[in-house]
């Protein structure tokens, strides 16, 4: 039977991260066979009985979505002022997944909705440089050193620096269509960099994140993402965490 560091096994059950695993295993409200275990390296099987929090756990399936959220909806299970969220174009059987990351109401485009604590962790975590891709759109031709100096880093915040490559698609008086890849997840960083030069964002859309993309998806749809295109951003994320 194969055994599974109990950190992993705490993860898979839907509730954590295994960093947090590892908090709660070493505040000792973790149980395994009615022994309470502050070890982190310790193995288990899916015959032993994991205690946390005086809640028995068991692993669940790890399901991975891809959504193409519309604009007028915000990225939340729950909104006290009764705004529309995402989940009210969801399936009930899809209201345990979270998203990765946010995207404001008024942006649209791909998230990604997991109960994979692990995985939601490595790709919104600063240290984690993931590139996530946008078509953004604004009121206005963009002159070329602004993008160097978004390209180089601006400060959008005290102490927040934010930077971007960007590609511009289509240019006029009136507009500016551009490709923009972040390796940041600032709030709303895209628009406070537009807007530090007097630019006003028209149209948002992330279109990729990692080597998950919108491809066949339609705005509000949802589809399952393959194992191995999970298997591939695994790996995208090893490389880059290594490559640190």
């Amino acid at each position: 039977m194969p055994s599974y560091r109990l950190n992993k096994f705490i993860a898979s059950a839907g509730i954590c991260s295994r960093r947090k695993a590892d908090e709660l295993i070493e505040s000792g409200v973790v149980f395994v066979n009615g022994k309470k275990i502050t070890e982190l390296g310790f193995l288990v099987s899916d015959k032993d009985k994991v205690v946390v929090n005086q809640k028995l756990i068991r692993p669940v399936k790890l399901e991975y979505y891809r959504f193409y959220k519309p604009a007028g909806y915000i990225t939340t299970a729950d909104d006290e002022k009764g705004r529309k969220t995402i989940y009210d174009l969801l399936p009930e059987s899809l209201y345990h997944l979270k998203p990765v990351g946010r995207l404001d109401k008024d942006s649209t485009g791909l998230l990604i909705l997991t109960n994979d604590g692990d995985l939601i962790n490595e790709l919104t975590h600063p240290s984690v440089k993931i590139p996530k891709e946008y078509l953004v759109s604004v009121n206005s031709q963009v002159h070329p050193h602004e993008l160097e100096q978004m390209a180089a880093g601006i400060e959008i915040e005290p102490g927040k620096k934010a930077y971007a490559d960007i590609s511009v698609l289509e240019a006029d008086k009136k507009h500016t269509l551009m490709q923009i890849i972040l390796y940041q997840g600032l709030n709303r960083q895209i628009r406070k960099m537009f807007e530090y030069f007097g630019y006003e964002v028209k149209t948002l859309k992330r279109v990729r994140h990692g080597i998950i993309n919108l491809d066949g998806l339609k705005r509000g749809e949802f589809k399952p993402i393959k194992p191995a295109q999970i298997k591939e951003l695994k790996n995208l994320l090893n490389r880059i965490k290594n490559n640190d």
